[in-house]
């Protein structure tokens, strides 16, 4: 299987409710690797590589809304190539 990389901006009430944590829960469980980080206009960029399939499930858990605390009013995504290989799904400051 080949590995896609998508980021995805988060936005709506995404910050300050455990986001970040719920969405590593998430990729951790579909084996993705990436990220999940704050940005400074109050949204979550996320960065999501792994079977395609896969991400696909991510990127429709957060445009469902993600943890029951947080309130998602949009999720925009592109296609992504990283510069670097990612160990695990971790939470970046």
């Amino acid at each position: 299987m080949a590995t896609v990389c998508t980021l995805a901006w988060v936005h709506g009430l995404v910050q300050g409710v455990g986001f970040r944590y719920s969405t590593q829960r998430e990729g951790l469980k579909l084996g993705l690797t990436g990220y999940a980080r704050n940005m400074d206009d109050g949204s979550v960029e996320v960065l999501a590589c792994g079977e395609a399939q896969q991400v696909e499930k991510l990127i429709a858990w957060l445009k469902a809304g993600g943890p029951r605390s947080a309130r998602v009013d949009k999720v925009l995504t592109e296609p992504h190539q990283p510069d670097r290989q990612w160990a695990d799904f971790s939470i970046r400051y």
